[in-house]
């Protein structure tokens, strides 16, 4: 089949990867347009851009995905079939246009956590599992048929950015295993409408900075599960000394604390620990508004609380 890839970010370098070991025919490579990056701000290549270019793959780099001329060349591409990894929203007349469709990896176990951040969420959440799915896209987003799942346990001390990249190699293999069964005709498709009867849906909406601040006056396996949902990016926040405190790690422990939420004890040496409502987080890697990220021992060797 001729495939066109649709992706942005390092998540779906991987799914274009194991589509071109696996023998994929790839015709052509989606991706958004450069952009100013850094103090700098020097034109920045997406990751998929910058993959798809060291492979000699044609590059297409729409700024509207209606334009006209966009459509025209991307009709003439012929393709049996497109595939979408971690790009954004679609229309019509791009995810109709192949004989075959238009599959999507969605790093959820659909229809739970549909939305731009699955994997936060999940582990905001507190999840113990999710997973991957490849499925048709059709008109509202993440709603498609369902064509292949695959869970993935979810430990608890892992941080959304250690779980983004087991979900981003076990995506890959799903994807072929896709791709190869869509080629075979050998596929049953599942509306998930059959898979929400009795479920009550997650969803995971795009995260804003309100969402990753910490309130300490919240249960302490709530906190910790916000830190380790948003670490590394966006980073769960509060306040010290007057300044925004990006927590990227921390231990919990389950104790009745003898200071009031958000309070803080520390040595100034080795820990510095916050109370919850039932409890403390000792935060060991950390970032202070206009530091570097550091380990905490580091941090208390250059400031005085």
């Amino acid at each position: 089949m001729k495939i066109v890839f649709m992706g942005t970010p390092e998540f779906a370098v991987a799914s274009l990867e194991a589509l071109l070991e696996a023998g994929s025919e790839i015709v052509a490579v989606i991706t958004a347009p450069d952009k100013p990056a850094g103090r700098g701000q020097k034109m920045s290549e997406s990751a998929v851009k910058q993959y798809a270019v060291s492979r000699g793959l044609k590059v297409l780099q729409p700024e509207k995905l209606k334009n006209p001329e966009f459509l025209i060349e991307l009709k003439s591409m012929n393709a049996d079939l497109q595939v979408v990894v971690a790009f954004r929203m679609l229309p019509e007349a791009v995810w109709s246009m192949p004989a075959k469709g238009t599959i999507n990896l969605h790093a959820s176990l659909l229809p739970q956590y549909r939305g731009a951040a699955p994997i936060n969420w999940a582990i905001i959440n507190g999840e113990k599992e999710s997973g991957v799915t490849t499925f048709f896209l059709k008109q509202e987003i993440d709603t498609g048929d369902v064509l292949f799942m695959e869970k993935i346990t979810i430990n608890d001390d892992v941080t959304a950015g250690e779980y983004h990249d087991r979900l981003m190699n076990k995506g890959a293999g799903l994807l072929v295993k896709t791709v190869k069964a869509i080629e075979s005709g050998r596929y049953t498709e599942q509306p998930q409408q059959q898979l929400t009867d009795e479920l009550e849906l997650k969803h995971a909406p795009k995260i804003f900075k309100e969402d990753c601040r910490i309130y300490w006056n919240q249960p302490v396996e709530k906190v910790y599960n916000l830190i380790r949902g948003l670490s590394p990016h966006p980073a769960a926040f509060t306040e010290l000394n007057g300044k925004t405190f990006k927590i990227y790690k921390g231990e919990k422990q389950v104790a009745q604390p003898a200071s009031e939420p958000g309070t803080y004890l520390t040595d100034n040496k080795t820990y510095l620990k916050f109370a919850c409502s039932n409890g403390f987080i000792t935060v060991s890697d950390v970032q202070l508004e206009g530091k570097k990220r550091m380990g905490i021992e580091e941090f208390l060797r250059g400031i005085k609380l």
